[in-house]
Parts: C-alpha cells; structure tokens; sequence
C-alpha cells in the first residue's frame, strides 16, 4: 500500500482520472478516495502556505484542509466543466477560514497591541501639551517610528466586523456582511487570490493606501489627511500603484 502511494506521488492523474476517482469516491469506494487524498497533498499544503503565522501549527492547518479536500470530493458535481482542483481550492480555503473564525476572534500579534497602546497614550500626552489634537506626523515623530506604522497598528486592533451583521435593511429585510460577499463562482475566487498576491507585491505604504481606498471606501482626502500628504500625492501614488498592479495581473493572465 505503501509503495502505491509514493508511487501515486510521482504519477500524473489526467483529469478524466481523477473524475473516474470522485465517482469511485462517491459511491463508497475508500481506496480511491485514499488515492485523490494523495494526489492532491501538495494542493491542500499550497492553501495552507497562505495562513501560517496566524498562532497555529501547519499541521494543524493541513488536517482541517484536508477536511476541505474530502468535502470537494463529496461535492463535486462531475458534470462540472473545470478541473477538480480549481473547485477544490476554495472549499479548502473555505474550510481553514471556518476553523479560524470558529476558533476565535482574529489574533493580533503582541507587538501591535504594544504600539497601539503606545500611540494612544502618546496621543492623549500631546493632546495635553499642545492644547489640540495632535497630527499622525507629531504622533510618529514623537514615538520615532513611520506613520504607516501607526496606522496598521490602529486597523489591526479594530474590533473585527461579524460577517452576519446587518449592513442594510430593506423592509424588514436584512441584508448581512455575508450577503454582500458571497459568491460562489470559482473565477471570482481565483481573481481575489490572484489580486491578493498582486497586493502583497507593494510596499507597506502602497499596500496601505489601497486598504484604505479600496477596502475602507476613503476619499483621496481622506487619505492623504490620514498619511500626512497632499491629495496630489495621493493620487500619484494611487495611479502608480494601479499600473503596478495590472503589469503584474497581466502577467499571470
């Protein structure tokens, strides 16, 4: 059995095997179920790269995307007109995000809490000495760090949105987070992976700003009053980062 195994590893599945496989699967056949598990070792370990350094072991990550490995293959509608892998990747995904959230709120590493805690006091000492609210500059100059960093830390500490909380009500009709995000098509999944891997490509200051523009809805002005900047210079920024971002898109496309 063994041998079969490391064997498997090393053969190559066409995709009319692997269907073959999830029909085999599907009506209860264990050895063939064991053969796509192993077949598809590396995709799941691929997932889990994407959620290390979250305060859980990679094993552990591995086992509940394992669990959303064999959900893929109890799912899958062999009708599909698409790989096993690419419908399998989101239910991994999916099923880690479930374990992350069900296993409590977002964990921030100490070292942010620690600044956090320290550009709010800082912030509360300037207040006092200058008569006024102080300015992102005057709160990094005072504790000798970059303002970006003050930011993060800020954002990072934000008690975290509940995706079933109500963002719209329409006679008496809620329309939750969840609502909003859901979306069950594999291209739109490929594209925010796709994108994510484009933003991690920035810099901090360039991945700031497009938090806050694109996933916190802020103005230019908004922006630039956050950062300590012109509207101009936000703007320039924000172009330069779009190119960035479609030359790199382009590529992978």
């Amino acid at each position: 059995m063994d041998a079969e195994v490391r064997k498997e590893r090393h053969n190559h599945l066409s995709d009319a095997e692997v269907k073959e496989l999830i029909l085999l699967s599907q009506q209860g056949d264990l050895l063939a179920r064991d053969r796509l598990v192993s077949h598809n070792i590396r995709l799941v370990w691929s997932v889990v790269q994407r959620f290390l350094n979250r305060g859980y072991e990679a094993e552990d990550l591995f086992q509940i995307g394992s669990i959303g490995l064999l959900k893929a293959v109890d799912k899958f509608d062999l009708s599909y007109e698409v790989k096993f892998s690419t419908y399998a990747v989101p239910m991994i995904i999916g099923e880690i995000q479930r374990f992350l959230r069900d296993d409590g709120m977002v964990k921030v590493s100490r070292s942010l809490k620690e600044l956090a805690n320290k550009v709010r006091k800082t912030k509360d000492e300037l207040s006092k000495r200058l008569n006024r609210i102080p300015t992102l500059h005057e709160i990094a100059k005072e504790i000798g760090i970059e303002p970006e960093e003050i930011v993060f830390a800020q954002e990072a500490n934000r008690a975290p949105t509940s995706i079933h909380e109500t963002v719209y009500e329409n006679d008496g009709d809620p329309i939750t987070l969840m609502d909003q995000i859901a979306d069950d098509s594999e291209k739109s999944w490929f594209d925010k992976l796709v994108l994510h891997d484009a933003i991690e490509r920035l810099s901090e200051r360039e991945q700031l700003i497009v938090y806050l523009r694109y996933f916190k809805d802020q103005t230019q002005s908004e922006v630039a009053e956050r950062l300590g900047i012109s509207q101009v210079q936000v703007s320039r920024l924000e172009k330069k980062i779009i190119a960035r971002m479609k030359e790199d898109l382009s590529q992978i496309n």
